[in-house]
C-alpha cells in the first residue's frame, strides 16, 4: 500500500516536468525567428495581433 502512496505522488511532478518540456519544444522555434531583425518584426506584430485578437474575443464574450 505503501507503493501504492508512492507512486499517486509521483504524477503531480511528472505532469509539470512533461509541460514545461512541452512548452520549451514549442517556444524553440520562436527563439529562431528572434535571430534576424525582419523575423522579429514579423514575429512581434503576429504575437500583438494574436493577444488582441484573444482580448477582444473575451471581452464580446462577456459583454462588456
Amino acid at each position: 500500500m505503501n507503493n501504492f502512496w508512492e507512486n499517486i505522488l509521483r504524477y503531480p511532478r511528472f505532469f509539470i516536468s512533461s509541460l514545461a518540456g512541452l512548452i520549451l519544444v514549442l517556444l524553440s522555434p520562436l527563439k529562431n525567428l528572434l535571430k534576424t531583425p525582419k523575423s522579429r518584426v514579423i514575429l512581434i506584430v503576429f504575437l500583438f495581433t494574436v493577444f488582441i485578437s484573444i482580448y477582444l474575443t473575451i471581452k464580446n464574450m462577456v459583454g462588456l
